[in-house]
């Protein structure tokens, strides 16, 4: 499959879908030729990651904050990005979050760095690959998701 549950949870979570057209929007990015007709399992699949994460993820979502040092380090994430070639791989993406964080304090933490990533951007400790995520949710969307991360727009108030 194109895609793993787990991607495909996190992607729910990050875009908000609540439908499978929509994930499908995504899904067709990074396999073109992907449809639910070619792929049934991948259809049942987005299917059950929407109520899965409706059922057991949302209720749990917590938003916080970056520290300074992820701050520094997402902004140079974005930046990042806005360099990207509009073909990046997942790996090629992946890198460059790998390369953002140990340039910017995390080079013999970079667990730290991930999780900040996953818990600033997605409200959850774990995530999938992030350079797979950037590379199905898109460049301008996971930069806005950054923007809206750094700016408190994700944090619900107390």
């Amino acid at each position: 499959m194109p895609v793993t549950f787990a991607l495909l949870i996190n992607l729910v979570s990050a875009s908000n879908a609540h439908d499978k057209e929509t994930l499908w929007g995504f899904i067709r990015h990074a396999a073109p030729n992907a449809t639910p007709q070619s792929n049934p399992e991948l259809d049942r699949l987005v299917g059950y990651a929407i109520r899965y994460y409706d059922d057991f993820v949302k209720p749990k979502k917590t938003f916080r904050a970056p520290t300074s040092e992820e701050r520094t380090a997402l902004e140079a994430l974005d930046a990042a990005l806005a360099q990207a070639r509009p073909d990046a791989s997942a790996e090629a993406l992946q890198a460059l979050v790998f390369e953002a964080g140990k340039a910017h304090g995390f080079a013999d933490k970079l667990r730290d760095w991930f999780k900040a990533i996953y818990e600033v951007l997605l409200g959850q400790s774990e995530g999938p690959r992030f350079g797979s995520f950037i590379a199905l949710y898109g460049v301008e969307r996971t930069r806005a998701l950054i923007r809206q991360g750094l700016s408190g727009a994700l944090v619900k108030p107390a």
